[in-house]
């Protein structure tokens, strides 16, 4: 009962703290990060404590699987160059580069446990880019480089953390060893990602009551997972590709009512994962604080250096990326050359989070099971304060920087204008499939259904007027919600007089929420 109360209390203040973020402004994870470090100082408090597992086989699989769903697997494909520099490439360099320079100030720390630490810090969150550069409102090619990047750089950080925690216990590793774990990881993950992919599509397919249909959804992550994680493979790129596949095959694979209980079910897991997780990484942070045996000195300059170092090899990695590959001939006849604001932007957004926050406590404890003595403590807290350094610096100014530096999302006059032609030819098509079934029914429903299709089409084409007054569409929204709203009053009424049943005041309710849910999109 305790247990329950605690995850209620958790989960309130989550909720409160996320709805704060969006009243002030600020980043929903940053401001329930510094909630959690206060309420670590209130007495009697209940305890928190994030076991790695929980968080890569709990919270992490369903996390990463809707960004994959939601990602666009054209853009995707066509941003895959940029995303493995940064997902592949700069995670390697960055854990390397970090690793030799903690040695280098605590030389009695075995290298295999400094680099080991690189790679804990060195992959940006899913969560936080995702959440930051869609408030901030970024060009649609550099949301998904940074959404590509923080899905695949778990898998390369992961494998690099086991390596060399590998190496510390006393494991050989040699170029073959590591080629094969990398191998194995990455290539063992894409095939069961793929197959049970494949395996679930054929069970929406057949399929036909939504309830099912969200229960298979929701349980696919965590059955990729779990088998990934028995067979030894990546985890993080099984769910991923599982995914990125399922996601690009949705609206042929469930029906409207499916997709839209889904949406609304994922939604509502994200938010409520999203904010307990970055609670509680607040809660721990004075328990990891109070266990730390180096001296203040020692623990402050190692912080510094690799935040530092953190954000000078980002940018140093980002620039050539961004520019020598358009010496290719090839590459540069296919993409035009980005302004340096673009990169600027990206390498400023990298801010860490929850994988950051489970890898550093996979860190065996010095030993036990041969491991050498090493300061794990001093690494735990060094990876909790780059989570916090970077959400706090990073995620708090990248709004301001993407404003000074003018990178804003694509124009929306450019999607209406698309929207607006293939409104256009989708509307032809309707026309036509009602002329040919259209035999035997009323004129009156015909006609309403023409008129049906004629609005929609000028719904998309007044998006690309001026927007100083109230367009036809936007005044047919304003007054039908008014009258929809003075249905529901007289449906209520009536219930409560006793005048109809409880069951018919729902399904009036449902129909007319149906309908204002529609109305939603004109004003989008």
């Amino acid at each position: 009962m305790e247990s329950i109360v605690d995850t209620v209390v958790l989960v309130a203040i989550s909720v409160v703290g996320a709805a704060l973020a969006r009243r002030l402004g600020f980043v929903a994870p940053l401001v329930l990060l510094v909630a959690g470090l206060g309420l670590s100082y209130v007495p009697n408090f209940p305890d928190a404590h994030l076991e790695p597992e929980l968080v890569l086989i709990g919270i992490l699989p369903p996390l990463l699987y809707v960004a994959a769903l939601q990602t666009s697997v054209p853009a995707f494909r066509l941003a895959l160059r940029p995303i493995l520099l940064l997902a592949i490439g700069l995670v390697v360099v960055t854990a390397l580069v970090v690793g030799f320079l903690v040695h280098w100030l605590l030389p009695a720390a075995p290298l295999a446990a400094c680099v080991a630490l690189g790679a804990i810090v060195a992959p940006p969150d899913a969560v936080s880019a995702t959440a930051i550069a869609r408030r901030v409102g970024l060009p649609r090619r550099v949301v998904t480089i940074l959404e590509g990047e923080s899905l695949l750089n778990d898998a390369t950080a992961l494998v690099m953390v086991r390596v060399s925690v590998g190496a510390l216990m006393g494991t050989a590793i040699g170029f073959w060893d590591i080629t094969l774990a990398v191998g194995r990881a990455a290539g063992g993950g894409l095939l069961i990602g793929l197959a049970f992919a494949v395996a679930a599509a054929r069970l929406h397919r057949k399929v036909e009551d939504p309830l099912l249909d969200d229960a298979v959804a929701l349980l696919t992550p965590f059955v990729v997972v779990i088998v990934a994680e028995s067979l030894h493979t990546s985890s993080v790129v099984a769910v991923v590709v599982a995914g990125l596949y399922l996601g690009h095959r949705i609206p042929y694979l469930l029906s409207p009512t499916s997709r839209l209980q889904m949406d609304a079910v994922w939604r509502l897991i994200v938010f409520l994962l999203e904010g307990v997780v970055f609670l509680l990484v607040g809660l721990q942070l004075r328990d990891v604080v109070s266990e730390i045996e180096t001296d203040t000195a020692t623990t402050l300059k190692v912080t510094a250096v690799v935040f530092a170092a953190l954000l000078v090899i980002r940018f140093l990695w980002i620039y050539p990326a961004t520019y020598l590959a358009r010496l290719i001939p090839r590459i540069r006849n296919r993409e035009d050359r980005p302004p340096a604001t673009v990169p600027t932007v990206i390498a400023w957004a990298g801010m860490r989070g929850v994988v950051t926050l489970a890898a550093a406590q996979t860190l065996p404890p010095p030993g036990v099971d041969n491991v050498p003595v090493y300061p794990r403590e001093l690494f735990v807290f060094v990876a909790f304060a780059i989570i916090v350094l970077t959400l706090l610096v990073q995620g708090t100014t990248l709004p301001w920087l993407a404003r000074r530096l003018g990178v804003r999302e694509d124009s929306s006059a450019e999607d209406a204008l698309a929207e607006a032609g293939v409104q256009h030819a989708a509307g032809r098509a309707a026309l036509e499939a009602l002329e040919e079934h259209a035999d035997g029914a009323p004129e009156s429903v015909v006609e309403r259904l023409r008129g049906l299709v004629e609005n929609r089409g000028n719904n998309a084409w007044e998006r690309l007027g001026s927007q100083e007054r109230e367009t036809p569409s936007a005044a047919y929204g304003r007054l039908r919600r008014e009258m929809i709203s003075a249905e529901r009053h007289v449906f209520k009424t009536a219930r409560n007089e006793g005048r109809i049943p409880e069951e018919v005041l729902v399904r009036a309710q449902r129909e007319l929420d149906l309908e204002e849910s529609q109305l939603q999109r004109s004003d989008d």
